[in-house]
């Protein structure tokens, strides 16, 4: 059970730094107020309805359409400052670790179970039966 639950958070500790320092870009199309496309770490392809900018500028008045269609993009970014050396760690920083590893290490200790054999110990040696001396009888 104990190492099950060790190999369990060991998982997790890993999954949450690959994920910490991880960087997710999330692309959505949309065409008009609908949601048509969301796509995770590339660009979203669109609905092929975007208008193309015009042009031509012949005239002094450019009259310009406005798009039907947009793109939104969230990005999420990771942790990128980890500290891969030790050496720079602080005296507070050294004593929580020490003082977390021994209360780690010390916390699942079981209690000591001291079994005690009686198979140097024999019962009493009956002198007397009981029920006669009571004078008490089943009937």
């Amino acid at each position: 059970m104990k190492q099950n639950f060790h190999k369990i958070m060991s998982l997790v500790m890993a999954l949450v730094v690959v994920f910490s320092t991880m960087s997710f870009t999330l692309n959505s199309h949309y065409c008009g107020d609908t949601l048509v496309e969301t796509a995770l770490f590339h660009k979203a392809e669109g609905c092929g309805m975007e208008m193309q900018k015009p042009t031509i500028e012949d005239c002094s008045v450019t009259v310009i359409k406005k798009n039907c269609c947009n793109d939104e993009q969230l990005v999420i970014d990771g942790q990128d400052k980890l500290q891969l050396q030790i050496d720079q760690i602080s005296f507070q920083q050294q004593l929580f670790i020490v003082s977390f590893v021994y209360t780690f290490n010390t916390i699942f200790e079981g209690l000591s179970t001291t079994r005690t054999s009686y198979k140097a110990y024999e019962p009493p040696l009956v002198t007397t039966q009981i029920f006669k001396l009571d004078e008490t009888y089943l009937i």
